[in-house]
């Protein structure tokens, strides 16, 4: 078959944007985290600029207001908080090093053998160490980075604000390059809303509500370097099937071991009660009857995607899993290579006549 004009012009103009997409690509690497956190920050406050937007016009000043509303409610924190977390985790190395894990076996574990006792402290000895290196080590690191995280801070808010604001253009620009069906393209569109809500406030907002619950209990009954645990519960409860219980419940076998009983069961009953079940009555309200990713594959896709891109992969994980496990249903039912048909079905051109 002959290659006319046509069908070259448009070979070269596929080839001309895939080559510009690329550059494109590599040009945002070094800041492409950064680009996915506003974005996923704008989604989270996208429902305050609504509220605003509904007595304030002005989609530039609602954009501005909450982005001062975020600044505070993130970066505020943050900066009388590090130099708290910076303290607590010298101290935990200093206490890491000093610690007694035989002893504490021998009190907990009465009955084990010496053999047991001294090869299990050497095994908890080394994780101990290797831990607080690692932290210690990546605490070094940040302070190291502060110019390059202020860079990357500075973008994530350029982008925040500018996502904010223009969130109907980049909509409109979306759905004007869209090769599905106007039908298909409300069907697929709704899907990957339905689960993006779930994942980011099933997931990450409850999360949070949790860790900061369990945090709170820390504070409440007096769990020393309660602050980095806090900071390590928050994380946890973010994680699928996972939780704070992660956290909270070696510091309530270290508050019975420690012979301080009765604080330990009215902590364990705190966490049992309303750290637990807290995710539960959220989960409820907020997803309701919104699309939910199976527990076992969103705690996979965490963790798969931790290791792949870091923290920020606890929430791209699920929604890159999600966004296949959508695709692959379309391809199941054979609707797949359909979506991308101008022509309507049957039943919605009936519908329309």
């Amino acid at each position: 078959m002959e290659l006319n004009d046509k069908m070259i012009r448009e070979v070269s103009a596929i080839v001309v944007l895939v080559l510009l997409g690329v550059l494109v690509f590599f040009a945002l690497k070094p800041i492409i985290f950064a680009v996915l956190w506003a974005l996923i920050l704008a989604y989270m406050f996208m429902p305050l600029l609504r509220i605003l937007n509904k007595t304030i016009k002005s989609r530039t000043l609602c954009a501005i207001i909450v982005l001062i509303i975020a600044t505070l409610i993130i970066l505020v924190p943050l900066w009388f908080v590090i130099p708290m977390i910076s303290q607590q985790v010298f101290e935990i190395f200093r206490a890491s090093q000093s610690l007694d894990v035989g002893a504490f076996l021998s009190h907990f574990f009465p009955t084990a053998s010496e053999q047991f006792v001294a090869q299990t402290s050497a095994a908890l000895g080394s994780i101990v160490t290797k831990l607080t290196s690692s932290v210690m080590s990546g605490l070094s690191n940040f302070i190291l980075n502060i110019p390059l995280l202020l860079i990357n801070l500075f973008v994530v808010g350029f982008v925040f604000f500018f996502t904010l604001r223009d969130h109907e253009k980049i909509k409109e620009f979306v759905k004007g390059i869209s090769p599905l069906s106007k039908v298909k393209e409300r069907i697929v569109v709704k899907q990957f809303e339905d689960i993006t809500y779930s994942i980011i406030y099933g997931n990450v907002v409850v999360g949070i509500a949790q860790g900061l619950l369990a945090a709170l209990g820390f504070f409440i009954f007096g769990v020393q370097n309660a602050l980095v645990l806090s900071i390590l519960a928050i994380f946890a409860a973010i994680i699928p099937i996972a939780g704070a219980f992660l956290v909270w419940i070696p510091v309530a076998v270290y508050m019975f071991a420690m012979g301080n009983t009765g604080m330990a069961v009215a902590f364990v009953l705190y966490n049992a009660v309303i750290v637990s079940n807290i995710d539960n009555v959220l989960l409820a309200y907020i997803v309701s009857r919104r699309t939910i990713l199976s527990p076992v594959f969103a705690l996979i896709s965490a963790i798969g995607g931790l290791y792949l891109f870091g923290i920020i992969g606890l929430i791209l994980g699920p929604l890159i899993f999600a966004y296949f496990m959508i695709l692959l249903d379309l391809y199941k039912e054979k609707n797949l290579l359909n979506l991308f048909s101008k022509e309507e079905p049957e039943d919605k051109k009936s519908e329309s006549k």
